[in-house]
């Protein structure tokens, strides 16, 4: 079956928001989509479906806390707020998602509608 994903582009975000960069591939059985969630535990993530179609993502990582005295010379890492909002495609089964999170990866499984042949009948004109 022919799909395009749509990520859902959400307004710009606050200070200490980042987006949850991610990758969709395709099985025969299901589409695997995988969010980079650097730092984040398991119990910081949360996964949801909403309205059924829209695959929406959010984490929180802390802040790292200083010391008044200390002085930093580079800070590239993020923190904060990553999310991500991805509309699912046509035949998913949301009802049977599965989501893993291993080594800053959060890896959330879409199994798939049988796809059938398309059954075509031919109509009879009168006239």
């Amino acid at each position: 079956m022919w799909y395009t994903p749509t990520i859902l582009l959400p307004p710009p975000l606050p200070e200490n928001n980042n987006y949850a960069y991610s990758d969709h591939s395709e099985t025969a059985e299901a589409h695997v989509f995988t969010f980079e969630l650097p730092g984040v535990k398991k119990g910081e993530v949360k996964a949801s479906v909403v309205n059924g179609r829209v695959l929406e993502v959010i984490a929180e990582r802390e802040v790292e806390k200083t010391e008044e005295n200390d002085t930093w010379h580079l800070v590239e890492r993020g923190s904060g707020r990553f999310w991500q909002k991805i509309r699912l495609p046509v035949g998913a089964r949301v009802e049977q998602m599965k989501a893993a999170m291993e080594d800053g990866l959060l890896t959330v499984t879409v199994p798939k509608v049988e796809v059938k042949e398309l059954e075509v009948k031919s109509i009879d004109v009168s006239g």
